[in-house]
């Protein structure tokens, strides 16, 4: 396999709430996964729906796997103290397809500019924590064929390797299919072909992102 230099990245798998308190204003941040500008508009939508009788829901998102799209909303907070701020937390995290609102219910106390954007980073940051974030590495979905001999040696290189079969079909023969991340692939790849004396046939199936 060509080195394609696909470099791992994190996405947001599934989105959680986390709030915190702040001289009695309450900072609820809730996360949502969105592979689209438009999902990430929808679920915004929805939030201030949801929390309308709040004072504020302010909103940042990322999406792609190089940050190809950001934006952020201070929802009437002053300029840069909340939509900027939470979107620094998505980007410092590395975590992208991730929307996330923070609604705030006002208590009453001002809390300054440093105040403010302390507060909208603590509650992404609590909101990330409740959520699950998980690392997309690239490389190969790989068909294995051998013979009965050779399986168990096969097996012994996949275990020792921390690679999971996600597939087994045992006929005359057995084939094997397994996702090895490109790091690793050529090495896996000479591991088994002299293991098995050159008898082990590989078909690459498919090369793709897979979550780790």
């Amino acid at each position: 396999m060509e080195q394609e230099n696909k470099a791992p990245y994190r996405v947001l798998k599934t989105g959680g709430q986390g709030e915190i308190e702040e001289k009695k204003s309450r900072f609820i941040a809730t996360l949502r996964r969105v592979d689209l500008e438009e999902e990430a508009v929808a679920f915004i939508d929805e939030m201030k729906k949801k929390y309308w009788d709040a004072r504020h829901n302010c909103s940042a998102f990322v999406i792609g796997q190089k940050a190809e799209l950001t934006r952020c909303s201070d929802d009437g907070e002053p300029s840069g103290t909340a939509g900027r701020p939470m979107l620094e937390v998505l980007l410092g995290e590395g975590v992208c397809n991730a929307a996330v609102v923070v609604t705030r219910y006002f208590g009453g106390t001002l809390l300054g500019t440093g105040g403010l954007v302390r507060a909208y980073t603590q509650a992404v940051k609590a909101g990330l924590e409740a959520s699950e974030v998980v690392t997309m590495r690239f490389g190969v979905r790989l068909k294995i064929g051998t013979d009965y001999n050779g399986l168990g040696k096969i097996q012994y290189i996949l275990g020792n390797r921390g690679i999971a079969v996600e597939e087994s079909l045992y006929t005359e023969n057995v084939e094997l299919t397994v996702f090895i991340e490109q790091e690793v692939y050529e090495a896996v790849v000479k591991e088994l072909t002299e293991a098995t004396a050159g008898k082990a046939v590989f078909q690459e199936v498919e090369k793709l992102y897979k979550e780790s």
